[in-house]
């Protein structure tokens, strides 16, 4: 079981969640959210975390892009993987990859290379089950429930809001703390 670490919006917190081994960093890139990053800070952070010995992947959250917006905003930022924050269709999925890049889906769309299960999102489906992908748990997900999350067997448990001081200022404490909890319930489920 993997973590990714969505919402990153500063060096600084990226390069210590790297260190602390999170598998991935999402950057979110949707202007009405308050974690929203420009390409040009997402890219100062991807630069940022070059210099880091980690194999943390970068993740690109977008939600109404087009195509060729996600593709020169995924290049220019130097990220690893395009999660379309809605339902896609299977024309973008198959472009995307076209281009070289892993596609994580929401679901009740078209199915990624990855489909994320959001309680917190009204436009997919969040009934979560394991399937021919890569399934990502996400929404609401905190020290306090990631055991109960762990159980039901995701390849990738998706934390956000749980490690911030106030909307998009993540706490490396929270996350040092959430990662105790995640470790914990990950190596109970390990079987899965």
């Amino acid at each position: 079981m993997k973590l990714k670490v969505c919402g990153v919006s500063d060096a600084e917190f990226a390069i210590a969640a790297a260190r602390l081994g999170v598998d991935y960093l999402g950057f979110i890139f949707e202007s009405s959210s308050p974690r929203f990053v420009t390409v040009a800070k997402a890219a100062e952070i991807s630069a940022a975390l070059s210099a880091e010995p980690s194999r943390v992947r970068l993740v690109g959250v977008f939600v109404k892009q087009s195509v060729r917006e996600i593709v020169a905003a995924m290049r220019a930022a130097r990220l690893d993987i395009v999660q379309l924050h809605r339902r896609a269709d299977p024309e973008d999925v198959a472009a995307l990859r076209g281009e070289g890049f892993e596609v994580w889906t929401l679901a009740g769309g078209a199915p990624g290379d990855g489909v994320l299960f959001d309680s917190s999102h009204g436009d997919g489906e969040t009934a979560f089950r394991r399937g021919p992908y890569l399934s990502i748990l996400a929404g609401g997900i905190s020290s306090a429930n990631v055991g109960a999350a762990a159980a039901l067997g995701p390849d990738v448990i998706d934390a956000n809001g749980s490690l911030e001081t106030s909307p998009g200022r993540k706490d490396v404490a929270r996350l040092r703390e959430f990662l105790e909890a995640f470790r914990i319930a990950a190596g109970q489920f390990a079987a899965f």
